[in-house]
């Protein structure tokens, strides 16, 4: 495996190269005059910091044909080289690795899946390191591999690189970074699965250009990223964004935290499959299943997933009274059922939204499971401009 810890370092001098480059990265192909407006730079600010971009090869300049003024030259617009860098991100679920090879600009270049038939630290990371190795030798002509971004569901430390507890993986307080980095040989991100999808929308998807915006994803739990003021919020302890234990009916369900009616409890996976199995009396095995029986019209499975719906739908709109964002995007894999709750959602967020809260933009966007290793992609991305020394931030 090509390991290159160490030596590729982004050259962020000053605050203003990351902000430029991530400009670029998320609006690019821009003139220098409009990469200075979206970074509230002044012209001299942005031809300092673009000056070591291209020279180092991060950034490329090209002639804007289409803009050509009837006398004179063409605009020159600035780019992300994407080839300039190349990024891992591996989605770690409780039965299998999902890995992407992706470019700077977060283009996959390259998908992997494996199975894990066995969820200990040590099985995952000889089965990581084996898939990260398989994805860059295959693409050892695209450019340099520089990091490695990880993906887990729970309470993850993303500073310090420890997976707090994760409750699909039974792991608790285990120093991934520092594991990984070392059965690879390259710097490696660890995040909360949620959040670095979070990351991957802001920067390369339906988030970017907003200052403000959440990912709500539905499947085995709900979870929340959030983005205010242009950043992603971890929150103090890592757990900033947990709709999930909203509780939305004080009288509904247990649920595994301890409390009862959280949107979690109402509105995944299992307590869907539990809701179903009680409502048709059924041996529902699966969520393909009891998405089948609803479409077929069987007594009281459309209420299991309008229920739902509805405490999905005040779970935002809890959100968007606290926050309130330009848009939520709703995704996850529960998203192969949306025909069936996505008005119970859309309804019962109007009627809980207070004010101009409600105006907020709500989308459903399903993706598949490779979105999410993008996402850890898009974390290792994240961290390599941002924490470069003169960067501002960590």
């Amino acid at each position: 495996m090509r390991s290159i810890t160490g030596a590729e370092i982004f050259p962020a001098q000053t605050p203003a190269v990351s902000q430029v480059f991530t400009t670029v990265l998320s609006h690019g192909p821009l003139t220098r005059l409009e990469a200075g407006r979206r970074a509230q730079l002044s012209p001299a600010a942005v031809t300092k910091a673009v000056r070591p971009l291209l020279e180092a090869g991060y950034l490329l300049e090209d002639a804007d044909e289409d803009s050509r003024p009837a006398v004179g030259r063409p605009a020159t617009l600035v780019r992300v080289n994407g080839a300039r860098a190349l990024f891992a991100g591996v989605k770690v679920t409780g039965d299998k690795l999902i890995g992407v090879l992706t470019d700077l600009c977060c283009r996959v270049r390259l998908a992997r899946r494996v199975p894990l038939p066995d969820p200990s630290p040590r099985a995952v990371l000889a089965a990581l390191a084996a898939l990260v190795r398989e994805l860059i030798d295959e693409t050892r002509d695209l450019g340099p591999a520089v990091g490695l971004g990880i993906a887990v569901s729970g309470d993850v430390d993303r500073a310090e690189g420890i997976v707090t507890y994760s409750p699909f993986l039974g792991w608790r307080d285990l120093p991934l970074a520092e594991l990984a980095s070392a059965a690879t040989g390259l710097p490696v991100t660890v995040d909360n699965d949620v959040r670095a999808l979070t990351a991957a929308e802001q920067w390369f998807g339906a988030g970017a250009g907003l200052d403000s915006f959440a990912v709500v994803t539905v499947g085995t739990g709900i979870g929340c990223g959030l983005v205010v003021h242009g950043r992603v919020v971890s929150g103090a302890h890592g757990v900033a964004g947990e709709i999930g234990h909203v509780v939305v009916d004080p009288a509904g369900p247990a649920c595994p935290c301890g409390s009862r009616g959280c949107v979690e409890a109402v509105a995944g996976e299992a307590a869907i499959l539990t809701a179903m199995r009680a409502a048709t009396g059924r041996p529902v095995p699966d969520s393909a299943a009891a998405a089948d029986l609803a479409r077929q019209g069987v007594p009281g499975a459309r209420e299991v997933y309008e229920r739902a719906g509805t405490a999905i739908g005040r779970g935002i709109a809890a959100v968007a009274n606290l926050l309130g964002p330009e848009r939520v995007v709703i995704s996850g894999e529960g998203l192969t059922a949306h025909d069936l709750f996505a008005g119970h959602v859309r309804r019962a967020f109007t009627e809980a939204a207070f004010g101009s809260a409600a105006r907020c933009d709500v989308r459903f966007r399903p993706l598949p499971f490779e979105e999410w290793a993008r996402g850890a992609s898009a974390a290792a991305i994240r961290s390599f401009i941002t924490s470069a020394p003169g960067s501002g931030k960590g």
